[in-house]
């Protein structure tokens, strides 16, 4: 699905306050609209329609929190797999199915699909990635844990205008 463009300089402003730092609030979309530059004159309704817009036209993939999982108890792990091209949808399809799965990607590498799998163990992650071996008959499939972790906060800021934030 292609991309929809950003329409105005009112989307950025909100996307630059909500991609790194939602608020953690009873009405957060209240909140956004008081963070909002005073030029900026919309409220929580109109804030809400217009994530639902972004989310809609792919611009916002999703809203939700980021935990660390070794510190909830969990282990996670990158994993990657050769799928034959014809395989790729079913494949994905099948991978998104299991709760843990973070996210997968397409690269142009011999291992072409890339996923993450966050579980209670280690032995769960080799439950589930035997799963997806006998679900789609795919066995070239790497499980690739983490022996460190570094966290890189991606944070890309929209320049606006002079009406925005």
């Amino acid at each position: 699905m292609p991309v929809k463009p950003i329409t105005d300089d009112i989307d950025k402003a909100i996307l630059n306050l909500i991609q790194s730092d939602f608020p953690m609030e009873q009405r957060p979309f209240t909140c956004i609209s008081d963070t909002l530059a005073p030029e900026i004159k919309i409220g929580e309704a109109e804030i809400i329609q217009r994530v639902k817009r972004l989310k809609k036209d792919g611009i916002i993939r999703r809203i939700g929190g980021n935990f660390s999982p070794d510190r909830l108890g969990f282990v996670s792990t990158l994993c990657a797999a050769r799928v034959d091209e014809q395989h790729l949808k079913r494949f994905a399809e099948t991978v998104n199915q299991f709760p843990g799965i973070t996210h997968n990607y397409i690269r142009e590498n011999k291992y072409n699909v890339w996923f993450t799998i966050i579980a209670p163990s280690r032995k769960h992650i080799e439950d589930i990635l035997s799963s997806i071996r006998e679900k789609t008959g795919i066995t070239d499939l790497m499980n690739l844990p983490a022996t460190r972790v570094f966290k890189v906060r991606a944070h890309f800021k929209l320049p606006t205008g002079d009406t925005a934030a």
